[in-house]
């Protein structure tokens, strides 16, 4: 008989156990990395690794939808990344205070039948204590372009850092 050890299970976490540095109250420092960190997430497209930047009971206002907590967020940006092919986002600082940040953003992506898109809004966030966001109100405007208009040409995933921003862009 081999002396097999049975694997340990860490107990999950309590969500008030866990925290999304960098924390309220922002700098403009912290105010940018969570801004980042929030444009990273959503380049890789990944719905359930973005949910787990907001509170289980979270609440967004995304166009003229509605989605609460993290299931429903999930499934929203399953649908979200379905419709919208090839997406990349850049993020940028508006302004922040203690725990809300609101940001400016613009995306690009192409519909099923090759027509191309920039996306251009403003979100207004509010974070819990432990970083967690709370609160998400996102208003969104599309503007059909040309594939030749188009100014974001890095490979799918995370921006890289010597592209420029929606300011150096003129956007």
């Amino acid at each position: 008989m081999t002396d097999q050890k049975t694997p340990v299970r860490e107990p999950r976490k309590k969500e008030e156990d866990v925290t999304r540095p960098p924390l309220p109250p922002f700098t403009r420092e912290t105010a940018i990395q969570k801004i980042r960190a929030a444009e990273d997430a959503w380049n890789s497209r990944d719905p359930e690794k973005v949910a787990l930047a907001y509170t289980t009971d979270s609440r967004w206002r995304n166009r003229a939808e509605f989605p609460t907590g993290r299931t429903e967020i999930i499934q929203f940006l399953k649908r979200k990344w379905a419709k919208e092919l090839d997406y990349r986002l850049i993020k940028e600082l508006w302004a922040y205070n203690a725990n809300r940040i609101a940001v400016r953003f613009a995306y690009e992506w192409h519909d099923d039948s090759g027509n191309w898109y920039r996306s251009y809004g403003n979100e207004n966030w509010e974070f819990d204590g432990n970083g967690l966001m709370r609160l998400r109100f996102a208003s969104i405007n599309d503007l059909p372009i040309k594939e030749s208009e188009r100014k974001y040409h890095w490979p799918l995933g995370r921006r890289p850092d010597a592209h420029p921003g929606l300011s150096d862009l003129g956007l």
